[in-house]
């Protein structure tokens, strides 16, 4: 347990944060989740508008601290090129 009066304040902060990043982490997840549920019903313009919704969200996170930039830009450009393989309209 802490302390000082610091420890126990920044005991505090890491909790408060900790739940903020939980939400942010959740919600990019969630974003994600869309997109690769729209590319595996093999609607392209589902997929696309998903992607769309998705990518300022992690790339959010990833300004936040929460992701690393560069893993953001790989994932979205993983999503992007999986959508774009796909067959159809």
């Amino acid at each position: 347990m802490a302390n000082t009066k610091s420890a126990k304040k920044a005991a505090r902060q890491t909790v408060r944060r900790t739940a903020v990043n939980k939400t942010r982490r959740s919600r990019m997840r969630s974003s994600v989740r869309t997109v690769e549920e729209a590319i595996a019903s093999g609607n392209k313009e589902a997929a696309r508008a998903a992607l769309k919704e998705a990518e300022p969200v992690m790339a959010r996170t990833a300004q936040k601290g929460i992701l690393h930039r560069k893993t953001a830009s790989r994932k979205v450009s993983r999503l992007a090129k999986r959508i774009s393989a796909m067959g159809g309209a």
